[in-house]
């Protein structure tokens, strides 16, 4: 399992408090069902950090222009139409998927274009889960207009715990379906914003994975 890099000093530190908790705890009580214990819980959070810090070996072939991909792996909570007034001023499609704990928290292109918008907003730190933290929590927006498809929006949402976004594209860069776009760290959520023709793939509940599943279908702009 590859290792996403925003993950290994974290996990180098964990790592060596999870020793040095474990040596203390051997030191002073020894061959105890305690100590086994706290050698049993530090090698479960250990094994959950890896998950979360995984970078996922998954790579489309060719731009798939057309297409939307999930940008991260977790549970698709809406599907909704909105008016987006930051940067359309129409209504849109959003879908929102929610990364718990246990999902790679890396992120992904979701379709092949040009980045046109980056900026970072700060804001408050709502659980991701809940619909205004789309709009009120710390996030980043990327615009990417494709070569015929318009031009999508994608959010990265801070959560009640992450603390951290990062992005990786700048504006005016050429990306690829399923290239890395950021990562965020702990519980959060990526919202995208499709034209309202779009043929959705997914549906409300359903768990997705970045550069396997399908968001949705694109119109041509004509």
């Amino acid at each position: 399992m590859a290792i996403h890099k925003e993950g290994k000093k974290p996990l180098i530190r964990i790592f060596i408090s999870m020793l040095l908790i474990n040596v203390i705890t051997f030191y002073f009580f020894p061959d105890t069902l305690f100590s086994v214990i706290i050698l049993v819980l530090s090698l479960i959070l250990f094994a959950l950090s890896m998950n979360f810090y995984k970078k996922p070996n998954r790579e489309y072939k060719g731009d798939l222009h057309g297409l939307v991909n999930a940008p991260t792996d977790g549970r698709v909570v809406a599907i909704e139409k909105v008016f987006e007034k930051d940067f359309f001023n129409e209504e849109r499609i959003q879908i929102s998927i929610f990364m718990t704990f246990f999902n790679a928290h890396s992120n992904w292109i979701p379709v092949t274009g040009k980045i046109t918008h980056v900026s970072h907003i700060s804001g408050n730190f709502y659980a991701a889960y809940l619909p205004k933290s789309s709009t009120e929590n710390e996030h980043s927006n990327i615009l990417i207009k494709t070569p015929e498809h318009g031009t999508i929006l994608s959010k990265q949402i801070a959560g009640a715990v992450a603390r951290r976004i990062v992005t990786y594209v700048k504006e005016n860069e050429d990306v690829h379906i399923g290239s890395p776009l950021g990562f965020i760290k702990l519980g959060s959520r990526m919202d995208i914003f499709l034209p309202l023709n779009s043929e959705i793939l997914v549906n409300i509940g359903e768990e997705v994975r970045a550069n396997v599943t399908f968001l949705a279908r694109l119109t041509k702009v004509e």
